[in-house]
């Protein structure tokens, strides 16, 4: 993206604070997402503060005064609908979603059995708290949950995003170390039967005019779609579209705004499914505050949508969270 000439001229410049940082495992990713988006923002002409999530925060925005802000916290902390809230009792209207469907998109069990209320197929799974293996016995609990949902599984953290204490597991060894590995990231585990085929992130944005799709991304990784794969470039591939026929590129968009409607969500979000074999989508999970950086898959779309800039432009004019 160059920087030379303004890519587009808002009519309405805005003050927008960004809000980025903060203490959970994906600070990194979020000052990034913040950090490009802001730099979008002030080519367009806006005023933008990026504020590191901290005690000074609050009074900042007192401060500054913005007619909008844009929260890109990822993980639990971002995501919950915590920050949401201190931003609605701020009387401050946000892009992103009520602090309501935050909570039901944010927890990875709620979401699922909220978007099968929608006609959303979910890969079965169990969701155990740390506390289980400790009360009833490590092995006797993973040998249930493994002769349940039948290996391979996915094992993840109840909360968060990134890949991160994501692990695919084939036998008893590997899901006990998968397991130790999830618990450093979240106190509950979601053990979720493996469904093979082909990954899609579709994200769904709102400017007012109702949801809609962007183009699906399929996704292609040598091995698992872990932290590193996702942002640091080269180890993963890219197809915008995805290389699918247009009829199922239609089925996956119509699933994400089924799973965007159902939760409830609001100006954006990104739903990530796998297409089967037999052309069946399921839904893994969703992000209501999706990743922003360069590598980030919610760009790619809005990029071969045609106009990334002015897409921001647009849910900052149109934020959905008002007070």
């Amino acid at each position: 993206m160059t920087t030379s000439a303004p890519l587009h001229e808002t009519s309405d410049p805005l003050r927008i604070a960004v809000l980025a940082g903060g203490l959970s495992h994906e600070r990194d990713v979020s000052l990034r997402s913040g950090n490009r988006v802001a730099s979008v923002l002030k080519h367009l002409g806006h005023t933008v503060i990026v504020l590191d999530v901290d005690a000074r925060t609050i009074a900042s925005l007192r401060a500054f005064g913005p007619d909008v802000v844009w929260p890109l916290v990822h993980g639990g902390d971002g995501e919950d609908g915590g920050l949401q809230n201190v931003l609605i009792a701020l009387g401050l209207p946000y892009v992103g979603t009520h602090s309501d469907g935050c909570q039901r998109a944010s927890f990875k069990p709620t979401a699922k059995a909220t978007v099968r209320t929608g006609g959303v197929l979910t890969p079965d799974s169990v969701t155990l708290p740390k506390a289980y293996f400790s009360q009833l016995g490590a092995q006797d609990v993973l040998g249930v949950v493994a002769a349940h949902l039948d290996l391979p599984v996915i094992v993840k953290p109840n909360q968060g995003g990134s890949g991160l204490g994501v692990s695919y597991v084939t036998d008893a060894d590997e899901l006990r170390r998968a397991m130790v590995a999830c618990f450093s990231y979240d106190e509950r585990a979601l053990i979720e039967k493996y469904v093979s085929g082909t990954e899609l992130a579709v994200s769904v944005v709102n400017t007012g005019e109702g949801p809609r799709a962007l183009p699906p991304v399929e996704v292609v990784t040598d091995g698992q779609y872990d932290f590193d794969a996702r942002y640091n470039p080269g180890r993963s591939e890219y197809f915008v579209p995805a290389r699918l026929p247009q009829e199922t590129l239609t089925r996956v968009q119509e699933t994400a705004l089924t799973v965007h409607t159902t939760l409830g969500l609001g100006n954006i979000s990104r739903t990530d499914l796998i297409l089967d074999e037999s052309g069946t989508p399921w839904f893994i999970d969703v992000n209501v505050v999706p990743g922003m950086t360069e590598t980030s898959l919610l760009p790619l779309a809005a990029e071969a949508d045609g106009d990334l800039p002015g897409l921001y432009d647009a849910l900052v004019h149109s934020p959905l969270v008002t007070p």
